[in-house]
């Protein structure tokens, strides 16, 4: 359910990849009666129309299935404006961290840190792309080179590198629907149904998770509302982290970096060479 996988370029490029999903159906829309009027010739004043109580869309935990669940789940995240993903992941090299909002029209911005590797900053409008390794991170991949390289792209981005087909993990991660696909991404095993909960203060029902290791991993969905994914955990094995979603649906808005700091990716190559 929790999986991630790493590469390395001329940049880095982080994915996180899930099992099962989670959400449904859209809360309805308030719907109020015109007030009733008065006329001249009006006996008496009509009664108003009382407003109704707008409903809330519940997931029925005890009638649905697991996978009718995962569905549910699935078509919500796909239809999803924007969201945040933060949380911590270990791996046999360390702890792994990640903070990143993205919207579904390309725009996102955060960050990553990789055991002994380093971190690296990332950000676009949905048009331009904008990497910030650390110092670390150069030392790590820039080879010999490697402290003087840091050195020249100190506090300064990396840009142009979209089209590069060897960058296309980095700049898919950025759209929301890729990433929602490798979050979607069905595994090999089954879910079942966990418990209800809550996580950051949202009503939560889990589904439950093993990989072909038999290590389990735990999907918190909400049940009010949209049946959003809350929470991604994974809860045995080596790798134990989690990885929360918040801030569905709320604007991302982008800015770039002053010329002044940023170097760009068709002049990368010489820099590193002249450093």
């Amino acid at each position: 359910m929790l999986s991630k996988r790493l590469a390395s370029t001329a940049a880095i490029c982080l994915l996180l990849g899930a099992g099962t999903a989670a959400c449904g159906d859209n809360k309805d829309s308030d719907k109020a009666a015109a007030p009733a009027t008065t006329t001249a010739v009006a006996a008496a004043t009509p009664t108003a129309t009382p407003t109704p109580t707008p409903t809330v869309a519940k997931l029925d935990t005890d009638k649905l299935t697991a996978q009718e669940i995962e569905k549910k789940a699935k078509d919500a995240l796909a239809g999803a404006t924007s969201l945040r993903i933060s949380g911590k992941m270990a791996s046999d090299e360390g702890e792994m961290t990640i903070n990143m909002v993205m919207d579904s029209k390309g725009a996102c911005q955060g960050s990553m840190a990789l055991p002994g590797m380093g971190s690296f900053e990332l950000l676009s409008d949905g048009k331009q792309y904008f990497l910030k390794p650390d110092a670390q991170f150069w030392k790590t991949f820039g080879g010999p080179k490697g402290d003087a390289v840091a050195e020249v792209f100190k506090g300064r981005y990396l840009t142009g590198f979209q089209d590069d087909p060897k960058m296309k993990d980095l700049t898919d991660f950025c759209k929301l629907t890729d990433a929602s696909n490798q979050m979607l991404d069905d595994g090999s095993s089954t879910p079942t149904k966990g418990s209800a909960g809550t996580v950051n203060g949202v009503k939560t029902f889990s589904l439950r998770q093993k990989d072909d290791k038999g290590e389990e991993s735990l999907l918190h969905i909400a049940t009010e509302g949209k049946f959003y994914p809350v929470r991604m955990e994974k809860t045995t094995g080596s790798d134990k982290g989690q990885v929360d979603f918040t801030d569905y649906d709320k604007p991302v808005t982008i800015q770039a970096p002053s010329p002044d700091n940023v170097i760009d990716y068709t002049k990368f190559q010489d820099k590193v060479k002249g450093a």
